[in-house]
């Protein structure tokens, strides 16, 4: 895994993809850039650029944060569990620097994986395509 120094990130990022990507922060529901976002491309890693989620993937699942049911590719995103705040979640990561992106849950669309990754605007770079 490639760690990109703190000072560096702090550069690159905005303060708040610095806080949810490096400390595990969430955006406010509705409030993310790719909330509503419908066209076609590649959802990066904000961080370095690794290719986490087509678009093809991403469904409208009223939860106020980008959704998609499956990953670009196979080993690009790490899950973790997560039994902070109280709760039991799984944690999604970026495999190639570790950044926070959000969290998968057991609700998404039953005809294709069924699962729903819940991810930050912030932890996200699209690129039309």
């Amino acid at each position: 895994m490639k760690k990109i120094p703190q000072d560096e990130l702090k550069r690159k990022l905005t303060p708040e993809a610095f806080h949810i990507t490096q400390e595990k922060g969430t955006e406010a529901p509705f409030t993310g850039e790719y909330v509503y976002t419908k066209d076609d491309g590649m959802y990066r890693c904000i961080v370095c650029g690794n290719p986490l989620f087509d678009s093809s993937t991403k469904f409208e699942s009223g939860s106020g944060w980008p959704s998609f049911y499956d990953i670009a590719t196979k080993g690009n995103v790490i899950l973790e569990e997560d039994k902070s705040l109280g709760m039991n979640r799984t944690e999604a990561t970026c495999a190639n620097c570790g950044a926070h992106l959000g969290h998968v849950f057991n609700d998404g669309p039953k005809e294709k994986t069924g699962l729903r990754y819940c991810i930050n605007s912030c932890a996200l770079d699209f690129q039309k395509g």
